[in-house]
């Protein structure tokens, strides 16, 4: 499959980078996921790091500080074990299955991740980390960056309940939906908002509701799960068929259910989404206003950053 996407896929035209301080933060963020429970020696561990967040985090943010690094790399951490306990772990099988562990984490962003006397939540070591990235995202940015992460990390939750609930029904969604919901089970823009946070500067509220840039922000996030769709599909179905892939949901759409034609088709989507996406960052480019600069380079840096690292992603071999 990975053949297959390199040839298929367009390589986006965006400098290749990697934050020096890569190495080092691989180690401290597994050292963190290890010391919040997250995993424990052995199978999920190496799992993790097979999954190489760092990797991936010091390619979507490759300059400034290390902590704003860690935080992100951190985030990434924690959503690949989410998913893995999802998709691989049966956490995910059905929405009444998952629901418990969702209202926990979602008792922590209620809380804004500040410690109680309570005892531990449902969530366990999830929630106890999913804490700690909302009380780091509160220090490092203020309450703007806090509310607005706290807000995406919600949407990602309750799209995972959709998720469970077509998986315990075996259903498959329409296109135009899955496209939609795909956006937030990815953990696409809570990543945009740690790595904004990284360098130093969040859009304020006039320029996160410019149209364009929420065009702009959308595109970025559908190529990044488009990418790795297309990356990932082999492995994916190797074992139990997965309807949440672009491919599957493409071929599920067709009368014949061909497969390559439904990967050729997913990666056409891609490449004319990206010819979108450089349409529209011109455009934005043209306003010469240097206050959207940082959020058009994060997004830049993501698309780039996902084809690179799915390139070499044990987590798809």
């Amino acid at each position: 499959m990975r053949t297959f996407a390199v040839s298929a896929l367009r390589e986006p035209p965006f400098p290749a980078r990697q934050h020096d301080a890569t190495p080092r933060v691989a180690r401290e963020s597994t050292e963190w996921a290890l010391s919040h429970g997250l995993i424990a020696n052995g199978h999920r561990l190496h799992r993790l790091r097979r999954a190489d967040a760092a990797g991936l985090a010091g390619r979507a943010c490759p300059e400034g500080p290390v902590d704003g690094l860690r935080l992100l790399t951190d985030l990434i951490s924690w959503l690949f074990v989410m998913d893995d306990a999802c998709d691989e772990d049966g956490l995910g099988d059905s929405p009444t299955r998952l629901a418990p562990t969702v209202a926990a984490l979602l008792d922590v962003l209620d809380g804004h991740g500040e410690r109680t006397d309570a005892p531990a939540t449902a969530a366990g070591p999830l929630g106890e980390a999913l804490g700690d990235l909302c009380r780091r995202a509160h220090a490092a940015g203020g309450p703007v960056a806090l509310l607005r992460f706290v807000g995406e990390v919600r949407e990602y939750l309750l799209a995972l309940l959709w998720e469970a609930a077509n998986r315990e029904h075996g259903r498959a969604p329409g296109l135009a939906e899955y496209v939609q919901m795909r956006r937030h089970t990815g953990g696409v823009h809570p990543s945009f908002t740690l790595t904004e946070l990284a360098a130093g500067a969040l859009p304020g509220a006039t320029h996160r509701t410019e149209p364009s840039l929420v065009a702009l922000d959308l595109l970025a996030a559908d190529l990044i799960c488009w990418c790795n769709d297309v990356f990932s599909y082999g492995k994916e179905h190797l074992g139990q068929p997965d309807a949440h892939n672009l491919v599957a949901v493409i071929a599920a759409g067709r009368t014949d259910g061909d497969e390559s034609s439904a990967l050729r088709a997913a990666a056409d989507r891609f490449n004319e989404g990206l010819t979108a996406y450089l349409a529209t960052e011109a455009a934005l480019l043209a306003t010469g206003d240097d206050d959207l600069r940082p959020a058009l380079i994060a997004r830049r840096n993501w698309i780039r950053a996902t084809y690179d690292w799915s390139l070499g992603a044990a987590r798809y071999a």
